[in-house]
């Protein structure tokens, strides 16, 4: 089989949650951990840091990877799910794996995946285990695919551990209070390995704290640590950069820094990711201030993130985000009221099988909207979403794709509009 005829096999013959939604969870990690004993148990032959969290683990994750290569360190890095290309969810040091690597490890273990009967997800940290561990990376940083607990990502031993922050997303599988989700995303706290919280959150700090008690691990909240600000106050308009002052509140550690990542939400993370570099220090990585400088002036072309507040176009000015839960969308709106538009065309999918009420609720009543379905069948049908938006005041038409939404949106955008793109990461994934 060549990579696309693989590629195709592993979508059809494996349970997969872009398709399946939470069908396609399973209930322990016995499937990714028999996976594992084939392979030689490859999640014990690197050093890792385990990455969780509702918002912000995979802008942490690839800030996090983007350091450490700064520094010198061989480095992996898992995140899913991809935007383009399946490969995208398995780099060392920002390159993405080959595509025979692919082919070859489908091939290698067809009639194991027959006998195991993985999951996509649990095929795919297998094989990210297994290449991490043949190209001997001197760390990896691995982020949680959904949850925690039972996450396939469960079975590493990381260097420690870090859960950028708690919001409503996956109520159907996580729980439906914020404690309970936390609860899930708290299960990648283990024993004596450090744990560090993004972002303190009055809801959820007792469930860390308690988790990190039983499991003996030293637990530091981020957000008590630093204090994060913009150099000079948001002006109106686009800035390819944010230039931030950040200083520890206790010791004489400071940086001026200047990120390529614009989102605001970027200021949380910024604390959970250097909080992250400090514990490595005492743990022996060499990271200096000037590592950590250059980095973060380039995360996107170190690592290939792509799909946070990502300007598509500058003629209509177009933005794209994969904020999709009310807590991202939150910080959208954050972000979009920062930048000077005398109309608001707003892009949305979603998919089928969230509650999507609090997110329409939450949405500008006086932008045009563009309602479409994005291409996987977890998609909303676009009408349907039209009609849900119809009960919360937003209007619009709904459109057959994607890209035909935003081709009628850049098309009746003004010279001074904006048109922003988003609703779900798999709406994003269409148009970068």
């Amino acid at each position: 089989m060549n990579y696309q005829d693989t590629l195709q096999y592993l979508y059809n013959q494996l349970p997969m949650f872009t398709r399946l939604g939470a069908a396609a969870i399973k209930n322990d990690l016995s499937n990714t951990l028999a996976l594992c004993k084939i392979l030689d148990d490859p999640q014990h032959k690197f050093k890792s840091i385990h990455i969780a969290g509702t918002n912000g683990k995979g802008s942490s994750s690839h800030m996090l990877a983007a350091i450490l290569q700064t520094a010198g360190y061989k480095t992996g890095l898992y995140t899913s799910p991809h935007l383009k290309d399946f490969r995208e969810r398995i780099r060392i040091n920002g390159q993405m794996i080959s595509e025979q690597t692919v082919i070859d490890f489908a091939a290698n273990y067809k009639a194991d995946f027959e006998r195991i009967e993985p999951s996509f997800f649990e095929m795919t940290v297998a094989l990210t285990f297994d290449v991490f561990a043949k190209e001997e990376v001197d760390i990896a940083v691995v982020e949680v695919g959904l949850g925690g607990r039972l996450d396939s990502t469960n079975v590493i031993t990381p260097l420690l551990s870090l859960i950028t922050n708690i919001g409503w997303d996956h109520m159907n599988i996580l729980g439906d209070t914020l404690p309970k989700i936390a609860a899930e995303k708290a299960g990648i706290i283990k024993p004596n390995i450090p744990v560090i919280i993004s972002e303190q959150q009055p809801e959820t700090r007792a469930v860390f704290v308690d988790k990190a008690k039983a499991e003996n691990a030293p637990i530091t909240f981020a957000s008590e640590l630093w204090d994060v600000e913009e150099e000079t106050a948001p002006v109106s308009g686009y800035h390819a950069f944010k230039n931030l002052i950040v200083s520890h509140k206790t010791e004489d550690i400071g940086y001026q820094l200047r990120v390529d990542l614009t989102g605001s939400y970027q200021l949380k993370n910024i604390k959970g990711v250097l909080t992250a570099v400090d514990e490595l220090r005492r743990q022996g990585f060499v990271i200096t201030s000037q590592h950590i400088q250059t980095a973060m002036q380039q995360v996107k072309s170190l690592t290939g993130l792509h799909g946070r507040w990502e300007v598509l176009s500058t003629e209509p000015f177009t933005i794209c985000d994969t904020g999709h839960n009310p807590n991202g969308i939150e910080e959208v709106l954050k972000n979009i009221a920062d930048i000077s538009y005398h109309k608001l065309h707003f892009v949305i999918g979603m998919v089928n099988d969230k509650d999507i009420t609090k997110v329409l609720a939450m949405l500008p009543k006086d932008a045009t909207y563009y309602f479409c379905k994005p291409d996987i069948p977890r998609g909303l049908d676009a009408e349907a979403l039209q009609q849900s938006a119809k009960d919360f005041n937003l209007n619009g038409e709904h459109y057959p794709s994607v890209n035909a939404a935003l081709k009628a949106a850049q098309s009746q955008a003004g010279a001074n509009d904006l048109v922003f793109v988003g609703g779900s990461t798999f709406v994003v994934a269409e148009v970068v």
